[in-house]
């Protein structure tokens, strides 16, 4: 099913749809067929600028700045309300530019109207301050205030959910927005644009300027009226971001790159495991940063649990991405299959054995890579070290709790991982082991709106989602109240009071 596309996207700056300042565009192209999709307005210096003037008036001389919370939070309340009104269309869109299978497009699609639906209730009755008293003579009491302009720059591997993701906690807490959508994903940002537009938020609150990282990206960084940075994506991508921002000392949240492990006891229940494992590395094609990419499964039970894999593997459905039957679909880009497949090939010769599902003469004009297992993989590997996005699961065997540790520690990632066992207490001691933001515990991925996302080490800075939100899209004041006529020292008086003396 092809959906209806419009032949040019344009930016949303200011409350409308315009062209760049230079009038050029690139291509968009669908990842099942390779053939363009449409022309996409690539932004320039220019047009950030234009975006950050609008959003900063919005800010300061707007009504977004000084209109009351309730009225702000019904606009994002009817926000939820258009995605919910146009899930299929937008699951749709989604699925025709990423290759995102459709049911997988579908539920992402649900969880991003529950994204502005919850932060808006959150906003409600979890951002307020706190007091404290001092004796009878003081009561301190905090405010959490809108810090300014927020520059969103978001990946393309779930890019509306994402997108939202973000946007939710900026406008609710009364901040506006500048989007920077990935350019290999702009057809749901636009679609998000005529739904906030639709919504009637003042102009200027939220705008949308595509581009590519290196100048529209680069430029939103560096500009000193954005104050807030929220990035995902690459690990490398982050850091150059933060070194361009570094100068007019932004405020930074970071969800960069993984590699986690998923690690399989031999007295797990082992078709959840398997199901598990399977889910947490096929779905999304691979391209997820949470994917379970590195299993480690205990030598007690690796021919058994391989074994099933390998069977698994053979029966995943990888086709056209608008089935709703297909289970992997192909990945966004050439450029990133690619690489994708350029990692197979390390693979190789690096001595593992690949592993995989062959592909029919249908899926030769798709960017498709297999379902693949790489076999026989070492821990210091290139393939189990670098985070490969895509349809790959590396596997490899431990002995005992404590080399496992040390495996999954190995490495310069720390976003998520993933304990299968019946040993509670050995669970959770591998648990609170494993260097990572986020563990599941005899679970799959299933992410609570209310609790922090974010790695350690390479993997990300800063915690995002629920209220921990706040503490990057709010700047915290302290207002000192005195309640009693409390000592003050007089500076110049006693000099004063000596000379008075001096003159009687």
């Amino acid at each position: 099913m092809k959906p209806e596309v419009k032949e040019k996207i344009q930016h949303y700056i200011n409350g409308q749809f315009v062209s760049g300042v230079n009038g050029e565009t690139f291509v968009n192209l669908n990842p099942f067929t390779n053939e363009k999709i449409n022309t996409v307005s690539e932004g320039t210096k220019e047009d950030i600028n234009l975006a950050a003037k609008a959003a900063k008036e919005a800010f300061k001389q707007g009504p977004w700045g000084k209109m009351k919370q309730g009225k702000r939070l019904q606009f994002i309340y009817k926000i939820a309300e258009l995605i919910d009104r146009d899930i299929e269309e937008i699951a749709l869109l989604e699925s025709y530019d990423t290759g995102l299978p459709i049911a997988q497009t579908r539920k992402m699609v649900g969880r991003s109207a529950d994204n502005f639906r919850f932060y808006a209730e959150m906003v409600k009755n979890r951002m307020s301050g706190e007091a404290y008293h001092v004796d009878d003579e003081f009561m301190n009491y905090t405010i959490q205030k809108p810090v300014g302009v927020a520059g969103l720059i978001t990946p393309w591997n779930a890019p509306f959910m994402l997108e939202t993701w973000k946007i939710a906690p900026a406008l609710a807490t009364g901040n506006t927005v500048i989007l920077k959508p990935a350019e290999w994903s702009p057809l749901t940002a636009n679609k998000l644009a005529e739904l906030i537009h639709e919504a009637g938020l003042p102009t200027g609150v939220f705008n949308v300027v595509h581009g590519f990282g290196e100048t529209a990206g680069a430029s939103l960084v560096a500009h000193p009226d954005v104050q807030l940075i929220s990035f995902t994506g690459e690990t490398k991508t982050g850091s150059e971001i933060m070194r361009n921002g570094a100068a007019s000392l932004k405020r930074f949240s970071m969800e960069l790159g993984g590699k986690s492990p998923i690690i399989v006891f031999d007295d797990c229940e082992m078709e959840r495991a398997i199901d598990a494992c399977v889910w947490g590395i096929f779905s999304f094609n691979g391209e997820r940063c949470t994917a379970n990419s590195r299993l480690f499964v205990q030598e007690t039970i690796k021919e058994e649990f391989v074994s099933r894999l390998k069977e698994r593997v053979e029966n995943i459905i990888v086709g056209d991405p608008s089935d709703p039957d297909t289970e992997v679909g192909p990945l966004i880009h050439k450029d990133h299959y690619e690489n994708v497949k350029r990692y197979l090939k390390i693979a190789q010769e690096e001595g593992a054995e690949i592993y995989s599902q062959p592909l029919s003469e249908s899926h030769k004009k798709g960017n498709f890579v297999a379902p693949t297992l790489l076999l026989n993989v070492k821990n210091d590997m290139t393939v189990a070290q670098e985070e490969i996005f895509g349809p790959v699961l590396s596997v490899l065997t431990f002995k005992d709790e404590e080399e496992v540790i040390a495996y999954a520690n190995d490495i310069n990632y720390g976003l998520a991982g993933y304990v299968w066992t019946n040993d509670m207490k050995k669970g959770l001691r591998v648990a609170n082991s494993v260097e990572a933001g986020m563990l599941w515990l005899n679970s799959q991925n299933v992410r609570d709106l209310r609790i922090p996302f974010g790695g350690s080490k390479n993997s990300g800075i800063g915690r995002e989602g629920g209220h921990y939100a706040f503490e990057f899209y709010t700047e915290m004041k302290v207002v000192h109240v005195a309640l009693a006529d409390h000592h003050i020292q007089q500076f110049g008086k006693k000099k004063q009071k000596l000379q008075t003396e001096a003159n009687h």
